[in-house]
């Protein structure tokens, strides 16, 4: 993991920087932020962007994060402060898509979406290329090994393991914030 922190830029101000330079020369510009990605950071200018906050059930977080990270935390999965984020900037140009529900359709969910974000729709959002990507980041080798694999949307093991007892706590405690989000998300 050190090596990602060494290519990439870590100054949240230039970070910032980077991002409004890039939103005002795009039509279109994604971004993925993490939760923990931006503790601790000023991030009153996504109150100038369409927001999706993205969200998976807390099982299925819990159990990929632990493949990764030995004892991961609220702090890890961000739930928590994904809730505490839309809390504050949800307005009419944000939007909570849930992983389960994309799974069920994505076609009819991914429509949805750019029905709300008011960007055309395009079937390439629907499959892909085996394979990695060149705009794939330093940080692909640990995480996308099964995106990689992929040629479109598919359940994902992680949905079908069990949450060991040690993890429990964590799941309840994080539970209340992913329902809430997920009333507010797209439905299939």
């Amino acid at each position: 993991m050190d090596r990602i922190i060494e290519n990439c830029e870590t100054d949240p101000e230039k970070i910032i920087h980077d991002i409004l330079k890039y939103k005002n020369s795009k039509k279109n510009l994604f971004i993925k932020n993490m939760a923990h990605h931006i503790a601790n950071l000023d991030i009153d200018f996504i109150a100038e962007m369409k927001n999706i906050f993205f969200i998976r059930n807390p099982l299925q977080l819990i159990t990929s994060f632990a493949k990764i990270i030995a004892n991961p935390g609220s702090d890890d999965i961000g739930i928590e402060t994904i809730y505490q984020i839309y809390s504050q900037y949800k307005d009419d140009q944000s939007v909570v898509l849930d992983s389960g529900e994309l799974l069920k359709d994505p076609p009819i969910i991914l429509r949805k979406l750019c029905g709300d974000l008011k960007i055309p729709f395009d079937e390439s959002m629907i499959s892909w290329q085996i394979g990695p990507k060149p705009y794939d980041g330093i940080w692909a080798e640990y995480w996308y090994e099964n995106v990689h694999k992929s040629t479109g949307f598919t359940k994902q093991r992680a949905t079908e393991r069990i949450l060991a007892d040690r993890y429990l706590p964590l799941y309840e405690s994080v539970l209340p914030f992913y329902d809430e989000l997920f009333k507010h998300s797209i439905k299939a």
